[in-house]
């Protein structure tokens, strides 16, 4: 069996020089302009039906992993979010006052064209505006 070692091999500093020179806060603002802040047709972890979520507008997503994919026909990039509201909130805002509502991942091909996303929300969080089956409420 031959042995392939891939620790120091040139694809680790091709990917790493890429993912580097990729500013991913623009594309995670372009996501949420082009979506209106606005989730549609997101199922929870309990089977829950949400028609619309809407996302707080002072959103702030923070990178927090980012990886290459391959498969035999195609290559892609996937970019995982985390989505830190701030409450707003006047009285504790000496405390910086903010709350993670969710993670989105979004997934490129290699032009960087947009292909999926994958939304993971905090179906509780009083900050997101929530719809189901033509009701809505908040968090």
């Amino acid at each position: 069996m031959t042995r392939l070692e891939l620790k120091n091999h040139q694809v680790w500093r091709d990917i790493t020089e890429i993912l580097e020179n990729l500013d991913a806060n623009i594309l995670v603002q372009e996501h949420l302009n082009q979506c209106d802040y606005k989730v549609y047709g997101y199922w929870d972890e309990q089977d829950e039906y949400y028609e619309i979520i809407t996302l707080p507008r002072i959103l702030e997503a923070e990178l927090v992993s980012s990886s290459i994919g391959v498969t035999h026909q195609e290559r892609f990039l996937q970019l995982k979010f985390s989505l830190v509201a701030d409450s707003g909130d006047a009285t504790q805002a000496q405390n910086n006052h903010t709350q993670k509502i969710g993670e989105l991942v979004l997934i490129y091909d290699e032009n960087l064209e947009f292909l999926d996303e994958n939304w993971l929300l905090d179906i509780d969080s009083p900050m997101l505006e929530l719809k189901e089956n033509s009701e809505v409420r908040m968090g």
